[in-house]
């Protein structure tokens, strides 16, 4: 099948590599994920001194409601962005391809931040930032599950089926992410796996799919 060009795919590829290339070779990579990440205690009343709120070492703070976007353009290091670009690219192309441009951008702005929330609900006063794109990439893989995954047939039904298939995904996304964090555990980021934002992310994907592909071909 041949799919047309993914264009709003690639460039949230070019803006996310763009920027982790950016403050790598600053060397600012640990400032940035605080002035930049999104940190559920600057949510959380008296969780971060007035002060803080300010600058980090003369790097202001990105404001409040802009650091769920913020924070997916910041990563551990190189595995953190490669796994989580390698996913989007895939899974990307696919989800563009039935929802169109606009409907991928919407489900990775609404990813994101759905995916922030589930981190807040998850540790309210949490002072460390949460970075990467894993929360909103989770809400493309999310749409993929269910606008593509029917292929094993678990249930004679096809809601079921489809919900299966999804949850399937899911769980296989949470192991990777956690054989990720493994596997980077020690570097700049950490380790530590955002596990709520991921399937936050991932739900706001399954609730998304079906209205962004009616939306898409009811304005056509």
């Amino acid at each position: 099948m041949q799919l047309p060009p993914a264009r709003a795919t690639l460039a949230i590829l070019g803006v996310t590599i763009a920027s982790w290339l950016l403050v790598s070779w600053s060397g600012l990579g640990d400032i940035a994920a605080y002035a930049g990440g999104f940190i559920p205690a600057r949510f959380s009343i008296g969780g971060v001194a007035p002060t803080l709120e300010m600058s980090v070492r003369g790097i202001p703070f990105a404001p409040r409601w802009l650091t769920p976007l913020t924070a997916t353009l910041l990563h551990g290091g190189f595995i953190h962005i490669a796994f989580n670009m390698l996913i989007l690219g895939l899974c990307g192309r696919f989800v563009e391809a039935a929802i169109g441009a606009r409907g991928i951008v919407i489900l990775y702005v609404v990813g994101a931040y759905v995916a922030a929330f589930g981190h807040f609900l998850a540790g309210p006063t949490e002072p460390w930032p949460m970075i990467g794109a894993s929360g909103a990439v989770s809400a493309v893989i999310g749409a993929y599950a269910l606008l593509y995954g029917e292929k094993r047939r678990t249930f004679a039904n096809r809601r079921l089926n489809q919900l299966a298939n999804a949850l399937w995904l899911a769980a296989a996304w949470v192991l990777l992410q956690l054989m990720v964090g493994l596997a980077s555990w020690g570097g700049s980021g950490g380790g530590g796996i955002a596990i709520a934002a991921h399937i936050g992310g991932f739900f706001a994907g399954l609730a998304l799919a079906q209205p962004l592909l009616l939306l898409r071909y009811r304005r056509a």
